[in-house]
């Protein structure tokens, strides 16, 4: 107890104090400094993009992709800058730097992981295998791309889940957003109804659809019956649309189709359940 006593008079408070503030102000400046240039930062890089966007060869998806990576990069710089300057009035950074020669080997087997990601994610980036906005199956997860960075990449799903996904983890993906849709519709009458006259109205309906919906790129073509069975004759019809709009264009020329077809007394199909038979 006599030791601890003599230990604290031995203390000069006045430099206790004095240098205690000297360093509460000096985290407090930095974190201001972090705060204010993390926010002028982030406003320079939005603005930049808003610019940028304005080139007409330029997709407004990988303008978005590029911007959520160079804002994700300028975060993490940003982070452990600070986290650096920081630590540094507790502790000497310049021992941890010269004693990571003997801590490398357990660092690298630590960070196998975050290594992965960045290097997959690179090359996700740099082979354009998504951009932000695509509609995407990643495994069992299909949504579309709300951000891409250089560790993680978020998926919204279709019910309004957000997925984040370590790049190393993907590994196949499927891009529902490049290039024009197939359009696939599969007309049912009744398999009494003529089939010929039911053909020819779909091909007039499908004239008439590709002449007002800008959204219908190639066809849509009859092929013809596509199958018969003593419940419905199927005639397929096939086309393509623009991407994204491929499900709107085939609800539309279904319901066209149905509403002709019943205009033309065209005999559609209908579900039959066979009655019970008393005692069974």
């Amino acid at each position: 107890m006599a030791h601890i006593t003599q230990w604290f008079s031995n203390i000069d408070w006045n430099l206790f104090w004095a240098k205690t503030i000297s360093e509460v102000v000096k985290i407090i400046i930095l974190l201001a400094l972090y705060f204010i240039l993390k926010w002028l930062g982030r406003k320079l890089i939005r603005s930049f993009f808003l610019r940028y966007r304005t080139q007409q060869l330029v997709s407004e998806g990988r303008a978005k992709t590029l911007e959520s990576l160079i804002l994700n990069v300028f975060g993490y710089l940003m982070f452990f800058t600070f986290a650096i300057l920081i630590l540094q009035n507790f502790i000497d950074i310049t021992a941890i730097v010269a004693s990571a020669g003997i801590a490398g080997l357990a660092i690298a087997f630590g960070a196998q992981g975050l290594v992965s990601d960045v290097v997959t994610g690179f090359f996700i980036l740099l082979e354009r295998q998504l951009d932000v906005g695509d509609s995407i199956t990643l495994d069992q997860v299909n949504g579309n791309v709300e951000a891409l960075g250089l560790r993680t990449t978020q998926v919204r799903d279709f019910d309004g889940t957000l997925h984040f996904i370590p790049n190393r983890q993907i590994i196949v993906v499927s891009n529902h957003s490049r290039g024009n849709m197939r359009i696939l519709v599969d007309v049912r009458i009744a398999p009494t109804a003529d089939a010929e006259q039911a053909i020819a109205i779909i091909k007039r309906v499908c004239e008439l659809e590709k002449a007002n919906n800008k959204n219908i790129v190639d066809g849509p073509v009859v092929l013809g019956v596509q199958e018969v069975s003593a419940v419905a004759t199927v005639i397929r019809v096939i086309g393509k649309a623009v991407n994204g709009e491929q499900f709107e264009v085939q609800r539309n020329l279904l319901k066209d189709i149905r509403e002709e077809l019943v205009i033309h007394q065209i005999e559609l199909p209908m579900s039959y359940l066979a009655p019970l038979e008393p005692g069974k």
